[in-house]
């Protein structure tokens, strides 16, 4: 999840959201363990990541979990946003509040999330997040060492080019198709970036299934 600031992504955010404010809204879909969209009381669809945790990556142990987990907290139910930062899909990057509860305290609570190094704010996470590893909570009961999602993304990249090759650039306008699509890096570029969403033909956040389901 790379930051930028909010002048440099206003252009990718709904028309007349006030970014930088709080707001609250029904969460009407689950992306992944770290990632919601909050349907406001104005009727727009607002795309949410929450703020100081990362969650299991798809394909990695306790993703699904990790989903489930956050679908039970607050899918369906009336969350509070509050504004921390947007990232570079578009994304709110926020702490959301259900029922008097953090959500991003509890997934790291329930073993599920660690705190994300690069971007944390609230150190006080921390120690939530020692708390479930020494009580071996959830993906901390693993024997083996858990990857961390960030880690587990930089794997999962395609190498650096070598001598005389041109790194992958993907841009809008040029696909539109499953078929036409070279990896799930692009697939992703194409729904979240250009919104072709006919990439995402059952509408669970997760474009070309038979290419990004089997990494």
């Amino acid at each position: 999840m790379r930051i930028i600031s909010l002048t440099g992504v206003i252009g990718l955010l709904l028309p007349g959201l006030l970014a930088a404010q709080d707001f609250s809204g029904v969460v009407v879909k689950i992306a992944d363990g770290d990632s919601m969209t909050v349907l406001t009381t104005q009727s727009r669809e607002i795309e949410v990541r929450l703020a100081d945790i990362d969650a299991p990556e798809r394909g990695q142990p306790f993703a699904d979990r990790a989903r489930q987990a956050l679908g039970e907290l607050v899918f369906q139910k009336t969350v509070e946003v509050r504004f921390n930062d947007a990232d570079t899909y578009g994304r709110i990057v926020g702490r959301v509040y259900t029922e008097k509860i953090d959500v991003s305290a509890e997934m790291l609570r329930r073993g599920l999330a660690w705190v994300y190094r690069s971007y944390v704010r609230d150190q006080s996470l921390f120690a939530i997040e020692t708390e479930a590893r020494e009580a071996h909570r959830g993906l901390w009961a693993a024997r083996e060492e858990p990857i961390p999602p960030w880690e587990w993304r930089r794997n999962a990249r395609p190498s650096a080019p070598g001598p005389g090759q041109v790194p992958m650039q993907f841009t809008c306008g040029s696909k539109q198709y499953c078929r036409e699509m070279a990896s799930c890096e692009e697939a992703r570029f194409h729904l979240r970036q250009c919104g072709i969403t006919t990439l995402d033909g059952d509408d669970d956040g997760v474009p070309c299934e038979n290419i990004c389901r089997s990494r």
